[in-house]
């Protein structure tokens, strides 16, 4: 694992812990990936709730409740989704945040959406947020960049909220 990795899943740790606060995360793309580096310090059952992974279109609309007419209007690989799917897998599991990729990891082009192309929405009460990103590395690279992407945003929500108590 990439030191970049190491030091956003310690930071992930460290922010979660401090705020006593809970995470969790519906994938896609990563296929399970990020809850991996979410899970892999000890100490994580101290805040991490649980993960799903949805790869297909129909498990998004059935466990996270995805609108359908989301997926059909603008794909599983868009903003839209990504947003539904935060809110979805908050609601879930009941968590303070929660965190959400869905994308086109490669090689091919899916949805008509370029390889590389990745939508991360991370939410809390009252608010969800989705950021874009368009990675150039081979599937893995990828993988792994969006999961870093992720956990980023995920410290930004949490350190604006530290600024605002």
């Amino acid at each position: 694992m990439r030191k970049s990795t190491i030091e956003a899943v310690q930071s992930v740790h460290e922010a979660l812990k401090a705020a006593r606060a809970t995470i969790s995360v519906a994938e896609s793309c990563t296929g399970g990936f990020l809850s991996h580096l979410l899970t892999w310090l000890p100490g994580s059952s101290a805040f991490f709730l649980g993960g799903a992974v949805t790869y297909s279109n129909e498990s998004k609309v059935k466990v996270l409740g995805v609108p359908g007419e989301v997926i059909e209007r603008f794909g599983a690989v868009s903003p839209e989704c990504a947003f539904e799917m935060a809110r979805g897998a908050r609601t879930l599991f009941g968590s303070d945040y929660s965190l959400s990729i869905t994308g086109n990891l490669g090689p091919d082009v899916l949805e008509g959406k370029e390889r590389g192309l990745v939508f991360i929405g991370v939410a809390r009460a009252g608010e969800t947020l989705t950021r874009r990103f368009l990675f150039t590395g081979g599937r893995d690279e990828n993988r792994e960049e969006a999961a870093i992407s992720a956990l980023k945003a995920l410290l930004g929500m949490i350190r604006s909220e530290e600024k605002v108590s």
